[in-house]
């Protein structure tokens, strides 16, 4: 079995360079490594390029994609990287992505499976500076990978995600290929959901990665976090209105503060308040491999009140920033028209 790990790229961003140095001890599988930029001159480009030429034993590839020709500007880096590829299993890791030693086993592990067309890998999110960025990194190691892990144990996984994720050549070509993902902006959760359509088995691989979402002010996280909710309610409707339920602690908040002098509010927000943080230390403990901190706990409200809020935002509007642009998101998932 051999691996294409692809990596697109964009600019020379915080960190990247340990994320690459990380991304040339993945194992001792057959495989290589691609990178693929829309410009020569970008300088993730010229760093991946130069510390590549540095290993004798490396096999590698750097490309300019050019500009996209797509919506997704990171599908576009991705074909043209796949058409230069050779492996049988492509690896996708997002350039903030820090893999780990041992990736490349345990996806060899899971793909002697011929049922198996893809296999995601659960992240730790690793924050930045920002306490913007600090507050996400919460949401996800908790309130997000929870919300997963649920939708694992009642349904078969239909689903990818996007900064660690491997697909069987075949099987991507069976769904038509990354131009069947084209226009959509959650690529990842496409490709799972049309492998399993398809037959495929998607499958949580058992290698925790790390995520590093760097360090945004409250403007940029802002837009992140409403982008993703738009997304998620147009991908995964039934999982979006189930928040209702499954973060139940804003609502409780929001009750204590219209029933003041009410015992049973205070009662129920005790009560909520117990059981998430028990979920909170369960799933960044035990499935991510770290343990939250009592000052992360106590922020753990914090997090879900500008949860709720986002979670608001994204029920109305349809406009979502990804970088430098601005798109209308169809109700399918795809994206529209560009803004100016």
């Amino acid at each position: 079995m051999r691996f294409s790990v692809l990596r697109p790229l964009r600019g020379n961003l915080p960190g990247l360079a340990e994320n690459l140095r990380d991304g040339f001890a993945l194992g001792p599988q057959r495989h290589e490594l691609l990178f693929a930029a829309e410009d020569s001159d970008d300088a993730g480009l010229r760093l991946a390029r130069s510390m590549a030429e540095r290993r004798a034993r490396v096999r590698w590839k750097a490309l300019v994609s050019g500009g996209p020709a797509c919506p997704n500007a990171k599908v576009h880096s991705l074909a043209a990287m796949t058409e230069a590829s050779e492996g049988d299993v492509l690896v996708v890791l997002d350039s903030d992505v820090r893999a780990g030693p041992g990736l490349l086993g345990v996806l060899a592990r899971e793909f002697c499976d011929p049922a198996v067309g893809v296999v995601t890998c659960p992240y730790r999110a690793v924050a930045g500076r920002s306490p913007w960025s600090r507050l996400e990194a919460l949401g996800m190691n908790t309130e997000f990978w929870g919300g997963v892990l649920a939708a694992r144990l009642l349904f078969p996984m239909d689903f990818a995600v996007g900064p660690a994720m491997a697909v069987r050549r075949s099987c991507l070509d069976g769904i038509g290929g990354w131009r069947g993902v084209a226009e959509h902006l959650a690529e990842d959760f496409e490709v799972g959901r049309l492998a399993r359509a398809a037959g495929w088995e998607v499958r949580l691989a058992a290698h925790v990665v790390e995520h590093r979402i760097g360090s945004a002010g409250l403007r940029e996280n802002w837009a992140h976090r409403v982008r993703w909710r738009r997304s998620t309610k147009r991908s995964r409707p039934v999982g979006y209105w189930g928040e209702v339920f499954t973060n139940p602690l804003p609502w409780a908040l929001a009750l204590v503060a219209l029933f003041p002098g009410r015992p049973w509010a205070w009662a129920l927000l005790a009560l909520c308040g117990v059981l998430r943080a028990a979920a909170a230390q369960a799933v960044s403990g035990r499935v991510l491999g770290k343990r939250l901190s009592l000052g992360q706990l106590a922020l753990v409200p914090v997090q879900d009140a500008l949860s709720a809020a986002t979670w608001v935002a994204g029920a109305f509007g349809r406009s979502v920033q990804w970088g430098d642009r601005t798109y209308d998101l169809l109700p399918d998932g795809r994206l529209g028209t560009q803004r100016q």
